[in-house]
């Protein structure tokens, strides 16, 4: 009573009470620095992205085509990258830079945002900080599609992208019904994603051995191993809309998101119907992982890693943790790329490898340090 006479005695609004609760997480400068390091990443990132290419050109001239005015603020062009309209006259330097090279930045953001998404949003539904896309089979039975659609349906390739997210979605409905024994919880739609993964895993290593043409191998390992290789503006149209879809509904679900976290008796005391916001959840979980695979094919360790990180930076409430999944994420991705485009070159290797090759050890890590493996 004495705190609510002092807070009335001071004429505070209780609007503004309430505001502040509700928007409090805009002014923490943990994630604030997070946000500013991320973007800082990203556009250093960009900016080597399009120095480099087959067409030579110096360093400067690439970021001139970059910023160049007349592109920037054309809105035929921006009909053109965005609408897939008709391209306005501009110079080789501007089209090169603009529709070769950017669109793969722009298409790593995307799929950083939607891995690390997925990943954050998993951990909370498993309660498990060992979670990510994967643990649900949802990469494998975008993969076993891919791979199918490579060695016996090939005439179908120009549809790969919508059968590797259908491929996603029906695993994640296979862990489920499997998972389900008057309701889920996390432990069985963690063993039963390992079991959908693993089948489904044996299944592609199968499908090689029925494959004839080199060349078809090679586009299945690069599609299940992650590649940005010559994304361009298509790529951009597809994994936009959906991303915006996912980045709504994340950030409209992660009140729920922290009710979970506080274990299915303090959910069930709070009227929470936990299997179907389990369920909801984990479609926006899928909705974000199969939109990555449709364009940039199984990236690993994104979606493990980059809640972990951003957690330990800013914290488990579930808001903050999307808002800086939504920047690490493609900062991660955009630096991995760099690294898979420059590594080796002028031979480019697939981005998943560099992320394998960072997550690996630090899920060793991970493991080394958790205490209780069960729960975040």
């Amino acid at each position: 009573m004495s705190g609510r006479k002092s807070r009335v005695a001071t004429g505070e609004p209780a609007t503004s009470r309430r505001n502040e609760t509700r928007f409090g997480w805009l002014l923490d400068p943990k994630l604030a620095t997070v946000v500013l390091s991320s973007l800082a990443i990203v556009f250093v990132g960009g900016l080597i992205q399009v120095s480099y290419g087959a067409y030579s050109m110096t360093h400067m001239e690439a970021w001139l085509a970059l910023f160049n005015p007349n592109v920037v603020f054309n809105p035929q062009a921006w009909d053109a990258f965005l609408l897939g309209e008709a391209m306005p006259e501009m110079g080789t330097e501007s089209l090169i830079v603009w529709n070769i090279r950017l669109p793969r930045v722009f298409v790593a953001v995307l799929v950083g945002m939607n891995l690390a998404v997925s990943g954050a949003i998993f951990q909370a539904v498993t309660r498990n900080e060992l979670a990510s896309p994967f643990i649900l089979g949802v990469s494998s039975g975008a993969g076993l599609m891919i791979l199918l659609t490579l060695v016996v349906f090939g005439s179908l390739t120009a549809f790969l992208p919508l059968i590797a997210a259908f491929g996603g979605a029906g695993a994640f409905l296979i862990v489920y019904v499997i998972a389900w024994k008057n309701g889920t919880s996390p432990v069985r739609l963690v063993l039963a994603g390992v079991i959908v993964g693993t089948v489904f895993g044996s299944l592609q290593t199968a499908l090689f051995f029925f494959a004839d043409d080199i060349g078809v191998v090679q586009s299945a390992i690069a599609w299940t191993t992650g590649s940005l290789t010559g994304t361009d503006w298509e790529q951009v149209r597809l994994v936009l809309p959906w991303t915006i879809v996912v980045v709504l509904l994340s950030i409209a679900g992660s009140r729920q998101m922290n009710v979970l976290l506080l274990g299915e008796q303090t959910a069930k005391s709070l009227g929470m119907s936990i299997e179907k916001v389990r369920f909801a959840l984990s479609g926006v979980a899928v909705l974000a992982a199969a939109a990555s695979i449709a364009v940039a094919g199984i990236v690993g360790f994104v979606g493990l890693i980059v809640p972990h990180m951003v957690r330990n930076l800013v914290g488990s409430d579930s808001k903050k943790l999307i808002i800086g999944c939504l920047f690490v994420g493609p900062a991660l991705m955009v630096a991995a790329d760099v690294g898979a485009r420059l590594a080796l070159s002028p031979t480019q290797i697939p981005v998943g490898i560099v992320t394998g090759l960072i997550g690996g050890p630090y899920f060793l890590y991970l493991m080394r340090k958790q205490e209780s493996m069960g729960e975040i």
